[in-house]
């Protein structure tokens, strides 16, 4: 029997019995279980400190979390543990929150929400929209392509960059490489980044960047928060237009600047965050764990060494 532990009693539940699984509730902020875990499954968002304990439970083979990012459980998983993260459940709920929003900044949404809050009836007046407009998705996985699922009914024109230059798909006709970035920014009205949490990726939006952007581009990050450099950010408002689902620091201090700089809009790190969540992850769960049970090759694992 493989024993697997979950964040919580609900977890447990809405995966309910699999053949070969020993299921058990381990809470890593409680003291751990008596029984060997083999399985480890983190809490949602698991912060560093929340993957650190399976470093004293030698029995964990493989960590699972429910998120797709995994830049905090990297550094503290023991050699020889699996790492396994939950590419493809948040695709959908990304994405969709990118493309919100873009048309919520194109559109003038932040104005008319602060507008309606007085009660005051705005002007009107033509502003960006989507059709006809180029649009730069930096970082082209799995939530990239989605996104361009999305978008592409808008009638717009996307470019894709990758780590690496590749063959297109029936969205885009190629995969830019990073190395072209600094020539494809300045024909580029929208940048969304996906960008995970590495090395490589930090402040890779940085001054060099944003200089390269026309005025009146609109930067969205649904990635990770330092991918963009926030003092760089700073100095651009006002000419360039943000919508940030993450930031750098995150949370984001309740007296940082860029809460009140023009034309700026701040989700609090809700990329994920939908029902649809919660039915998706337990369908990749149940899978894994099968998977897992008969001994055989898991999905997403992103350490394969």
């Amino acid at each position: 029997m493989l024993t697997v532990s979950f964040p919580d009693q609900t977890w447990l539940d809405d995966v309910g019995p699999i053949e070969g699984v020993n299921p058990i509730v381990w809470d890593p902020t409680q003291p751990p279980p008596g029984e060997d875990v083999e399985v480890f499954v983190a809490p949602y968002m698991a912060s560093t400190a929340q993957i650190e304990p399976v470093g004293g439970k030698p029995s964990v083979r493989f960590v699972q979390l429910l998120s797709a990012g995994h830049d905090a459980a990297l550094p503290v998983i023991p050699e020889g543990v699996a790492l396994a993260n939950a590419q493809g459940v948040h695709d959908a709920a990304t994405s969709e929150l990118a493309v919100a929003l873009v048309l919520a900044s194109q559109r003038g949404f932040d104005e008319f929400a602060t507008a309606q809050a007085k009660g005051e009836w705005l002007p009107r007046h033509f502003r960006p929209g989507l059709a006809d407009k180029r649009i730069l998705l930096l970082g082209y996985g799995s939530v990239g392509s989605a996104i361009a699922a999305r978008l592409a009914p808008f009638e717009v024109d996307m470019t894709a960059v990758a780590s690496r230059a590749r063959g297109g798909d029936d969205l885009v006709d190629r995969v830019h490489g990073i190395d072209e970035l600094a020539d494809l920014l300045p024909e580029q009205d929208i940048v969304v980044s996906v960008l995970p949490g590495t090395d490589a990726t930090t402040g890779i939006l940085g001054e060099e960047a944003l200089s390269a952007l026309a005025d009146d581009a609109l930067v969205v990050n649904v990635g990770r928060g330092p991918a963009l450099d926030t003092q760089a950010a700073l100095r651009h408002t006002g000419r360039l237009r943000f919508a940030l689902d993450v930031t750098d620091p995150e949370p984001l201090p309740s007296d940082h600047p860029l809460w009140s700089e023009p034309g700026v809009i701040i989700s609090p790190h809700t990329g994920g965050v939908t029902d649809a969540f919660r039915p998706r992850m337990v369908d990749l769960l149940r899978r894994q764990l099968r998977l897992l049970a008969v001994g055989e090759e898991p999905l997403n694992v992103v350490n394969p060494s």
